[in-house]
């Protein structure tokens, strides 16, 4: 396997052998693990080169140079596979490398974890957790978990949930947070009941824009008065038919790891609007601003700025909404070792993309001079992941590196590199590569 630690520019080689699916960086030294041992494949450093010609040291006030991150460390949580990386315990998040997300339907041991704040006692009473809609609406609710099961139709959608960091590590310089590699994603199978239906039962007034969404997870520093994370959407995506408040996750009830007994759903845009232990809904005649929002939380340049700078978010920025076109190769594991004379290879993996369809994934085995379509299968529902199959022939014995590029229905694929770059590492979509070892 791959050291993810050797995979980033000047990283020195080590010894320890991670956990699999660790390259997915797009700039490798090239270093193989195999049988608990390093093998030196003898090939040069280089990797892609750097998109950006001006030095961010140069740039006036540039953002101070980030600790190198730590390597993966394991995960040990009740009801989780050991496979995933832990990536901070403070929050508790984890990250889940890619060929554990070979399943159609993400399982609940390999789904991905992410909080934002301390993780809440747990419910005792499932059925009497109470959930609050207010304010820009003519009748405000007061209803229990038990209550919207009986009172609204239940809807189960198979839909990808995404960290809005999800490939940070991929920056240079290092953007501020977790750093993910493409394990920030997982594909499940949610029911509840829609978030259109219950406000419309709410009533929405002529003034309702936006809403607002609280937790009942508490501030990292205990504080009562704050709020460890509150992210609001303008009320178009809300009355999308898919947003759903969910109490169940493949068909078991929702994990309090995962928010139960109750969260909100928000397919194909960052999971943090996706709020975990959900006890209250406020729509708002103007954008929210809680925890979570404004300034470079959530947001992206909309002007490219210099990799490194260090700028507020007050102009030139946007939240981030639909997240971007992204495909895994998920078998085989990243640092496979082939038999001799293997000729062709057996692929599958994952895409998608936020609001938009698949249009196709290409597979390359070297470096992108040659691409080679995949069969896309037929997703069950709209933000569904498009699983994909597809074989490479190879020409010799030896390394390769494979890639996998996607490309979504409006025409716009995976960049080479992570592009846009932000201080908090946002949009982050570059080629997925492993490598493999023929012989």
């Amino acid at each position: 396997m791959l050291n993810e630690a050797d995979l980033r520019d000047g990283a020195a080689a080590t010894d320890a052998v991670p956990a699999a699916g660790a390259l997915d960086t797009p700039r490798t030294s090239r270093r193989l693990l195999l049988g608990g041992s390093i093998a030196a494949l003898g090939l040069a450093a280089g990797g892609l080169p750097r998109l950006s010609m001006i030095s961010p040291a140069a740039a006036q006030g540039a953002a101070p140079a980030a600790a190198p991150p730590k390597g993966p460390q394991p995960f040990d949580y009740p009801g989780k596979d050991k496979g995933l990386t832990l990536l901070g315990d403070r929050p508790l998040v984890a990250e889940t490398p890619a060929n554990l997300l070979d399943d159609d339907t993400t399982p609940i041991a390999k789904f991905f974890v992410r909080n934002n704040g301390q993780i809440p006692e747990p419910i005792k009473d499932v059925d009497g957790w109470q959930l609050k809609i207010e304010g820009e609406v003519d009748k405000p609710l007061t209803l229990t978990v038990k209550e919207l099961k009986s009172r609204f139709k239940a809807h189960t959608f198979r839909m990808v949930l995404e960290c809005g960091g999800n490939g940070r590590s991929f920056y240079t310089p290092a953007a501020r947070g977790n750093q993910w590699t493409n394990g920030g994603a997982g594909c499940a199978e949610w029911t509840g009941v829609r978030l259109a239906d219950v406000l419309k039962a709410a009533g929405l007034k002529a003034s309702a824009k936006f809403t607002g969404h609280y937790g009942a997870d508490p501030h990292l520093s205990g504080d009562t008065t704050k709020d460890a994370v509150s992210r609001g959407m303008p009320i178009e995506k809300a009355l999308e038919p898919h947003c759903l408040i969910v109490w169940a996750m493949n068909g078991e009830p929702l994990p309090h790891i995962h928010g139960g007994p109750l969260r909100l759903v928000v397919p194909g845009w960052p999971a943090s609007l996706s709020s975990k232990w959900l006890n209250r809904i406020l729509v708002r005649a103007t954008p929210h601003d809680g925890q979570g929002m404004g300034g470079t939380s959530y947001r992206v340049p909309t002007v490219p700025i210099v990799p490194g700078s260090n700028v507020d978010g007050k102009t030139n920025f946007a939240d981030l909404t639909s997240m971007p076109v992204r495909s895994i190769i998920t078998a085989p594991a990243n640092g496979a070792r082939l038999p001799a004379a293997t000729r062709e290879v057996a692929l599958r993996g994952a895409a998608w993309a936020g609001d938009h369809e698949v249009a196709k994934v290409e597979v390359s085995f070297d470096a992108g001079q040659r691409w080679h379509a995949m069969t896309l299968a037929k997703p069950k529902n709209r933000y569904d992941w498009v699983r994909w199959t597809g074989k490479v022939k190879l020409p010799s014995d030896g390394y390769f590196e494979l890639w996998a590029r996607a490309t979504d229905s409006r025409g716009v694929a995976q960049p080479h590199v992570a592009t846009n770059w932000n201080p908090q590492g946002y949009g982050s979509n570059p080629l997925h590569r492993i490598a493999v070892l023929v012989g």
